[in-house]
This record gives structure tokens, sequence and C-alpha cells, in this order.
């Protein structure tokens, strides 16, 4: 693995441990010779992570849309930062640019970006591990849903297995660097 893209809050959000989280998470990204992908802002977590990784001397490459560059206040001080048209556009280069995917606390649009590119690993349109940094329990509710999901049929046991978690940002770069997803063969079971 190159680079893991991170889908984080343009918030810090109300723990204090969610930042302290993103910092860690971009030192270690950095010490292990891993670049970061991200949303291009330089406010909330996603400042936060940025930061961090190019304090440790790390690459940070930055993804955002032209309408959300004022918005999300687009970090000038990155490795690179790459301005798109839209959101689809957006999720489609991080993906391209990424060899791994990880969910920070957040709000809709972290969770918009890790479902669609979960969902993607799901049809086979990538095989690129993913995870959740649960930080401080943040996705256990979001957790328990998938696992109801799959008890309920709607979702695969194996494709459940394409979804990491961990509470920890080393052991949970640990897991994705050894993570080969299972092979998607049928997903879609016909009557």
């Amino acid at each position: 693995m190159k680079r893991i893209c991170v889908f984080c809050g343009s918030s810090s959000g109300e723990n204090k441990r969610y930042r302290a989280m993103a910092v860690e998470l971009g030192r270690a990204l950095a010490a292990r010779g891993l670049g970061l992908v991200f949303g291009g802002g330089r406010v909330g977590l996603m400042g936060a992570i940025a930061d961090a990784v190019l304090a440790a001397g790390g690459e940070a490459i930055g993804v955002i849309p032209e309408d959300l560059k004022k918005k999300e206040l687009a970090h000038t001080g990155l490795s690179d930062l790459r301005v798109v048209g839209s959101m689809h556009e957006r999720k489609a280069l991080m993906e391209r640019l990424s060899d791994g995917f990880i969910a920070m606390p957040g709000g809709f649009g972290t969770l918009d970006e890790f479902c669609e590119i979960l969902t993607w690993a799901q049809l086979g349109l990538h095989r690129k591990p993913c995870g959740m940094l649960n930080v401080d329990g943040y996705f256990d509710s979001f957790l328990r849903f998938v696992d109801h999901s799959v008890s309920q049929g709607f979702i695969r046991k194996e494709h459940r297995g394409l979804l990491i978690d961990g509470a920890d940002p080393a052991k949970l770069l640990d897991l994705l660097g050894r993570r080969r997803p299972p092979p998607v063969k049928k997903w879609l079971h016909r009557p």
C-alpha cells in the first residue's frame, strides 16, 4: 500500500479524542511511509490529520469539489490539492488515488463517502481494504446496524467481512495492510 484515504469530519466534534486520534493516525501514516488522501479541508478532523501527516514529513493529497473549496476552507499547504467538479468526481478520484480506506468520526458526508466505497468493494469494483477507526465507540451503532442487516438478509456474511473496525490507529493500519478482501462472486440472489 502506498496511500490511505481517510474520510472524516470537517468539524472536530464534541469529543477531544476525535481530534487526538486524527493526529495519531496522521503520524502513524507518515511513520509507515503511507500517503494520505482526504477531502482537502483545513478545518476539523480533515485539517488535523493533514497537518499531522505533513508535520511528520508525509504526503497529503486533498481532493475537493470547486463549490466546497471555500465552504470547507481548502487546505493550501498540501503536497497536492486536486480541485474537481462534483462530489461524484471527488469520490472516484479518491478511490483511484488510494490503496485502502478508513472512516473516522464525521457526519453525512463521511458516511456517504465511506458507504459508497464499501459498496464498490461489495460489487467487486475494487479489492481494497476498508476500515473504521472507532474512536470511543463512535461507530458502535453503525456496526450494530450492519450486523442487523446481515441477520435480516440484506448484507451477506462474506460482505460483512469487507468492513474492518478498530479503536487504535496503528492496529487498524496493521489490519488493513494484512487484509485481502474476499473475492466477490454473485452478490445478489435472484428468486
